[in-house]
């Protein structure tokens, strides 16, 4: 069985790869806090209103997606709601199933920072496409 091996240039593309990765994700952290959110409520509105075909999520859909536990999801819903931006009700179908909705303040704020992340990543494309050229470019070597 052939060993494959990893070159100098697989770890250099790797680091500004994941470089990159984290400067978009300091740009996240800093764009939510200069509006006054932390960055996991600005991912909890984000994960609400980016669930396919409805505009609300549920604690477990939220908990899962944001790969915490229940109790802390239902902690993060009750200060966003305190805020005022977010809304909670029991299913229509199911009283034991709470439904989290974005308010309008919430997603006026969500607007603002979806925006400037749309910017950042249009200026990431450029760097983006120059890694996968370089990946795409780079021989396996198998030794």
């Amino acid at each position: 069985m052939a060993r494959r091996c990893a070159t100098k240039h697989d770890y250099e593309t790797l680091a500004a790869f994941r470089g990159e990765l984290r400067s978009f994700l300091r740009f996240s952290e800093d764009a939510a806090r200069a509006v006054g959110l932390t960055p996991q409520q600005h991912q909890l509105l984000l994960t609400i209103m980016g669930t396919p075909g409805r505009d609300y999520a549920t604690i477990k859909e939220i908990a899962q997606h944001l790969q915490l536990r229940h109790h802390t999801v239902v902690g993060l819903v009750d200060r966003m709601e305190g805020l005022g931006l977010v809304a909670r009700r029991h299913s229509t179908t199911d009283h034991r199933v709470v439904e989290v909705k974005v308010t309008p303040q919430g997603e006026d704020i969500l607007r603002t920072l979806t925006i400037a992340h749309k910017e950042e990543l249009v200026r990431l494309t450029a760097v983006w496409r120059h890694l996968a050229a370089i990946i795409g470019g780079s021989p396996q070597q198998e030794g």
